[in-house]
């Protein structure tokens, strides 16, 4: 099995001392089903041991989107909830290959507010086409105003056992009895 990781550009807001960072890491495994990939590019990513709650791509105000190592991403204990935007591509095929990519644009006011865009498929260049169109398309809808920042990208090749790439956006995580 092989994995190859792209290093992401970030452009970060004006930082405030109170301002949330999303943390954007990428992981890359194998398994002998497509769930043990899964567990295996979460662990990979850093974020295996949290139940992950997925949002639907919207930045705050205020926010500082980072590219980090998943030894720098978000600390918690076992089992607790993650609030995330994440990617996931699976390659069950020898000689397949599993891409996920998330790319995000923060607005032009300055605010730290913008907006994630997710997707996943066979090859880096439908991947970044699809990121870019997407991310074009919503900023479009909401009249424009935004400008790209960043763009996180994995990837797996299958050889013999399925494999998976995730990138993930984790915003905070929340224990269960904080509730």
């Amino acid at each position: 099995m092989s994995f190859a990781h792209s290093e992401s550009n970030t452009v970060e807001p004006a930082t405030h001392d109170d301002a949330p960072t999303i943390r954007v890491s990428t992981g890359s495994g194998a398994g002998r089903t497509q769930l043990s990939a899964f567990d295996a590019a979460l662990r990979d990513a850093g974020v295996a041991n949290f139940n992950l709650i997925r949002l639907s791509s919207v930045i705050p105000p205020r926010s500082e989107v980072r590219a980090v190592a998943p030894v720098d991403q978000l600390t918690g204990r076992h089992g607790d909830r993650l609030y995330c935007v994440y990617a996931e591509a699976h390659a069950e095929l020898p000689y397949h290959e599993a891409w996920a990519g998330i790319a995000w644009a923060l607005h032009d006011d300055g605010s730290g507010a913008g907006l994630f865009v997710e997707h996943e498929g066979p090859s880096k260049e439908q991947v970044d086409r699809d990121l870019t169109a997407s991310l074009e398309d919503l900023i479009a809808g909401r009249g424009g105003g935004y400008t790209p920042a960043g763009r996180a990208f994995a990837n797996a090749m299958c050889e013999h056992e399925p494999v998976c790439a995730v990138v993930v956006a984790s915003y905070v995580t929340q224990g269960w009895s904080d509730s």
